[in-house]
């Protein structure tokens, strides 16, 4: 009695899979059967992920210890701009303040000081002509810089 293709296809399989366990003791020598590879893997992930961890936990930014926020800004007229921050310091900072119109060019400039604490700050500049914007530049412990 002849075989069917069904059956040539079941005999095949079945020839092969003996074949691929004969050659399945070789795969694992070459490639380690033991958990060292485990082992060494889940101690790296676990040391990456502790390091990686302990890097969020400790970031204070690069502006050091002064946070500013921008509460809000005003232009009311041509000549003059205010800005309200909360600024938050040890020591007291100076921030700088700048103003700029609607084409990105800057019409004004200005330097003030905040006592140390958490602080809110209302802050007046004058300006060259009608600004668009005004925004904190930058704000430092005072005395950082000698």
């Amino acid at each position: 009695m002849s075989t069917t293709p069904e059956d040539d296809a079941v005999n095949s399989a079945d020839t092969t899979a003996q074949t691929s366990d004969r050659s399945a003791p070789a795969l694992r020598k070459r490639h380690g059967n033991g958990p060292l590879f485990f082992v060494l893997g889940t101690i790296f992930a676990v040391a990456c992920t502790i390091g990686w961890g302990n890097s969020v936990m400790t970031y204070t930014g690069l502006s050091g210890d002064v946070y500013h926020q921008v509460v809000s800004f005003s232009a009311p007229s041509e000549k003059e701009a205010d800005i309200t921050v909360q600024v938050n310091s040890k020591n007291g900072a100076e921030c700088m303040i700048l103003a700029l119109d609607d084409q990105h060019v800057e019409v004004g400039q200005e330097r003030f000081t905040v006592e140390g604490g958490n602080r809110t700050v209302t802050a007046n500049m004058e300006t060259l002509r009608q600004a668009s914007t005004v925004e904190v530049t930058s704000c430092r412990e005072e005395d950082s810089q000698d």
